[in-house]
């Protein structure tokens, strides 16, 4: 019988493969510039962004560290889905449409190229930053995707976890090779699609399997009554706001995500976005709810009172969605959620290796070594640096297993997403609303919130009294704030260019919403 299973397992992962493979020859056809490898020739439909942008911003830390979240935390892990539903509808309603304007108004194809543009830069000390954050964070962010896929393969599939790390590592890696950015964004919308289906049915399917002799509520306090304390489950009050403040600010993050804003600038139209805020706002909403769901009612099934989460779930609660489809599911079903998984995990992988290569091709080969290449000279050579990104990635991924075998999986990739937005997000955010901001602030504050990502991770966490209370917070919220409040500070000490705000006034929306939105805050800015 585990033989047949196992079967059945590679049987559906083989045409799920073949289905990305397809998706990738398709979109080749489509590749003709290194506009089209990176932005698609920025002629994407909403449905494909919209979906391509929840999926990669969720990654396999939706389906494997979500999930384990909810079963650890209980009722607090919703401040996850607040956090992240305020994060994406801020992003889509108020800032999508103006950075798409932007940026091509610009010609830009990556951030780096808007933000050089943005400031009218002379020099190529923004790209270079920007460039150089990205690469660095991505190959981070990237590697913690890879160790995903090996515990993936390893607790779903009962396959070698180094094997599965490959496995997984050499699937995206072909289908990116062949069509690029269009790829990525086409077998985004297929694995979305997956993700969403299977993260919603699942949670119903449990519960109208379960014995409903007690609500989940009573099960929770059954095993542990902190678990429905949805203020936090901490007798120290300021122990419990932190730790909101932690699960609730990860939707920073999407306030200009580089993998999430090249896919505003690959949108065919602003009107699309109109449409695709609707898909994206539900999408965040029900998969986040029913991630943390899952975890909670893995929590009531499989654990007592007394007993350690982690000793039955998993570390971190890694293994809920595993035991959940292996209980309540067939086999056939059991094998399509395996596919469900490595959608979430590759969906982010493909588009973070798509953003590490254009910082590297983009911004440091042709614009500052090659400028007189032209993109169509380049496209092989982005396959390149694509292939050599996701080998430096593969490795740390694979050091990292074998240093630090105990690492919790749902943190070490928030670090990696927290890298990149606290570097990246506050920049966006500054450029699209304050006429104000310099190139000088804007360095600042990537310098800043680079830094302050790791000293809050491996210096503050570690100082006795706060340190506990930083651990709950995170990284992300502080070095957010010290970004924000850097730039600033730099931007009154060395204003902008006129030529620089200039420019912007000639962006600026003249007959939508958010043009009084955007006015009050330079407005509220300026003084």
């Amino acid at each position: 019988m585990e033989a047949e299973n196992l079967i059945t397992k590679y049987i559906v992962l083989a045409i799920y493969v073949g289905i990305l493979f397809l998706i990738g020859i398709m979109a080749s056809r489509r590749i003709k510039s290194m506009s089209d490898y990176y932005v698609g020739g920025k002629g994407m439909g909403f449905w494909a962004v919209a979906f391509s942008a929840r999926a990669t911003g969720e990654s396999g830390w939706l389906l494997i560290g979500l999930t384990g979240m909810g079963a650890i935390a209980g009722y607090s892990g919703y401040w996850v889905v607040i956090g992240e539903l305020g994060g994406v509808a801020i992003s889509w309603f108020l800032m999508a449409k103006r950075f798409k304007r932007r940026s091509d108004a610009y010609g830009s194809i990556t951030i780096p190229d808007y933000l050089q543009s943005h400031f009218k830069s002379s020099t190529h000390t923004l790209r270079v930053i920007a460039a150089s954050v990205l690469a660095i964070f991505v190959v981070i962010y990237v590697s913690s995707q890879i160790d995903a896929t090996g515990i993936a393969f390893e607790s779903l599939m009962d396959t070698n976890y180094f094997v599965g790390a490959l496995i997984g590592f050499l699937i995206v890696m072909v289908y990116i090779f062949i069509g690029g950015f269009v790829a990525a964004v086409w077998s985004d919308l297929f694995q979305g699609i997956l993700m969403f289906a299977g993260l919603i049915l699942l949670p119903i399917v449990v519960w109208f399997s379960m014995d409903h002799g007690q609500s989940i509520t009573e099960g929770l306090n059954a095993i542990d009554p902190s678990l429905t304390q949805v203020m936090g489950r901490s007798d120290d009050g300021w122990m419990n706001l932190f730790t909101i403040l932690g699960l609730s600010m990860i939707g920073l993050g999407f306030l200009g995500a580089p993998q999430v804003y090249v896919r505003f600038m690959s949108i065919k139209e602003e009107k699309e976005i109109d449409k695709g805020k609707w898909v994206a706002v539900v999408f965040t909403l029900l998969t986040d709810a029913a991630a943390v769901t899952i975890g909670i009612l893995a929590r009531v099934i499989f654990t007592e009172n007394g007993q350690d989460p982690e000793a039955v779930l998993g570390a971190d609660g890694e293994n809920v969605l595993h035991m959940l489809t292996e209980a309540y599911l067939p086999m056939i079903v059991v094998a399509i959620y395996v596919a469900i998984v490595l959608s979430a995990i590759m969906s982010t992988i493909d588009s973070l290796l798509i953003i590490a290569s254009s910082a590297i091709t983009r911004d440091f080969y042709q614009k500052i070594f090659k400028p007189h290449l032209k993109d169509s000279e380049l496209t092989k050579t982005s396959r390149i640096v694509t292939i050599v990104m996701a080998l430096a990635a593969l490795l740390m991924a694979i050091i990292v297993a074998n240093v630090a075998p105990d690492r919790q999986l749902f943190w070490v990739i928030i670090f990696g997403w927290s890298g990149i937005a606290a570097t990246f997000c506050p920049v966006i955010i500054l450029t699209l609303f304050w006429r104000g901001y310099s190139e000088k602030g804007a360095i600042a504050s990537m310098i800043s919130g680079f830094i302050s990502v790791i000293l809050f991770k491996f210096v503050f966490q570690e100082m006795e009294g706060i340190g506990p209370y930083l651990v709950e917070l995170d990284v992300l919220a502080p070095s957010f704030a010290v970004a924000m409040i850097v730039g600033w500070v730099f931007s009154k000490l060395y204003p902008p260019k006129q030529s620089a705000i200039d420019a912007i006034g000639l962006q600026e929306p003249t007959n939508d919403d958010s043009d009084d939105f955007s006015m009050n805050s330079d407005e509220l800015l300026d003084n």
